[in-house]
């Protein structure tokens, strides 16, 4: 008999004499409480009983109980145990055949000692209770007993999760009409128990194991850790059952009734303060009203008809000023992490505005120059035309002699863009 089986009675044997064993007894009282126990988990004994108690119990993956305490039981007969079955999948998808979270159950408490027997993990990692279903060899000697029949006894064990026929669900768990083609289907939302308290094991496992305390302990002291640890935030606890969690499942009794609850939040966006050109540079991040006021002390300067020295480096100046933003913008836009422009939403951008704008071309922004001055020339275009359009009706007429000014003027500052 597999080591699991015998260690289960023996432990049953323990509890049991501990409950009826009390001080002051006689030696013939204490033997009499031994022969009783012994009595009770004999093979011949314990089966049968623990067979026609098995039905008292619902293996269930779902536990309707989890939305009420009093969804099992309703005027059309007890709500049906669903046991989902689902094959492993590398779908990335936490759910039901993904994860090897065993079994929850709900029933009469009473009859929990029979749960825990029929989901004894054998050495083989199968349940006893697939043993009992698939007529294993360990199944055909564990359940020939003098006292029952074979088929008697797995039929009785097997009641666990044999349910009633239909399907029968209940008014107390919450209800979704699930539109399917043309018709609706009517959907019973479960709680998957399983899933839930696995989940419970590994967050604490995660938040409280040796390893992690003292991982904890090395992070207060500032020394260097060679694991480090992981934490999970903003979680909730949840109560099932309140102070009677056996009314629940056996899972959540054996929690106290306390699981998880991940943060279900939207998302924080950040702000991006730094808009990225989709078409073109000049177009997209550039608005001439934003330069309205060096636009305008331009103006007044080209507007006196005098042509000095002061004159002409005033007027320069304020060049150089929208220059200057213009490059401050373009290393804003470098801050932000390289490769952006690889997105679909950028294919429109011109190539020299890529190698300009985005640090995954720094090297080709670097080696080739081809693209600087196709970028200076639009520049000094763009503050000519923004000028006119800053100005309006009022704007003075410039002539390619003034483009080609410019030009040379952002040209001498060319080394800023690199």
């Amino acid at each position: 008999m597999e080591s699991v089986i015998t260690n289960f009675f023996a432990d049953r044997k323990i509890e049991r004499l501990k409950k009826k064993q009390k001080a002051n007894m006689s030696a013939e009282e204490i033997q009499r409480i031994h022969d009783e126990v012994d009595d009770e988990f004999d093979m011949e004994n314990w089966l049968p009983n623990a067979a026609r108690r098995a039905g008292q119990m619902s293996l269930s993956s779902h536990p309707c109980t989890f939305s009420h305490p009093s969804s099992r039981k309703n005027k059309n007969g007890k709500t049906t145990s669903v046991i989902a079955q689902a094959e492993r999948k590398a779908d990335g998808y936490l759910r039901t055949g993904n994860v090897e979270a065993g079994m929850d159950a709900l029933g009469n408490a009473a009859a929990l000692d029979v749960y825990k027997f029929l989901t004894l993990e054998l050495s083989d990692g199968k349940n006893l209770i697939e043993h009992i279903e698939q007529d294993t060899e360990i199944s055909n000697n564990l359940l020939n007993i003098k006292n029952a029949s074979y088929n008697e006894l797995k039929t009785g064990f097997l009641a666990i999760k044999n349910s009633e026929d239909g399907h029968i669900t209940s008014s107390k768990v919450k209800q979704v009409y699930f539109l399917v083609e043309k018709d609706y289907h009517l959907l019973s939302i479960l709680t998957p128990s399983s899933l839930m308290y696995e989940m419970r094991n590994r967050i604490q496992s995660m938040r409280f194991s040796e390893q992690v305390k003292e991982a904890r302990e090395q992070r207060k002291k500032n020394e260097d850790s060679e694991t480090g640890f992981d934490d999970i935030f903003n979680l909730s606890m949840v109560g099932y059952g309140g102070t009677k969690p056996q009314n629940i499942s056996v899972l959540n009794n054996q929690y106290g009734g306390k699981a998880y609850l991940l943060a279900s939040l939207p998302p924080t966006l950040t702000k991006q303060e730094v808009k990225l050109p989709t078409v073109d540079y000049f177009t997209n991040c550039l608005w001439p009203n934003h330069f309205k006021d060096s636009f305008d002390s331009l103006h007044k300067l080209l507007a006196v008809n005098v042509n000095n020295v002061g004159i002409r480096q005033g007027r320069d100046n304020i060049l150089l000023y929208i220059f200057d933003r213009i490059i401050e913008k373009i290393w804003q836009i470098r801050s932000l992490e390289s490769g952006w422009s690889e997105r679909e939403r950028f294919d429109r951008l011109p190539k020299y505005q890529k190698i300009l704008l985005d640090d995954q071309y720094q090297t080709e922004r670097e080696d080739e120059r081809e693209w600087l001055d196709r970028f200076t020339k639009d520049t000094a275009r763009w503050m000519v035309n923004a000028y006119k359009k800053v100005l309006g009706k009022k704007a003075l007429a410039l002539n390619d002699a003034e483009m080609q000014h410019m030009h040379k003027l952002i040209t001498e500052q060319q080394e800023a863009l690199l």
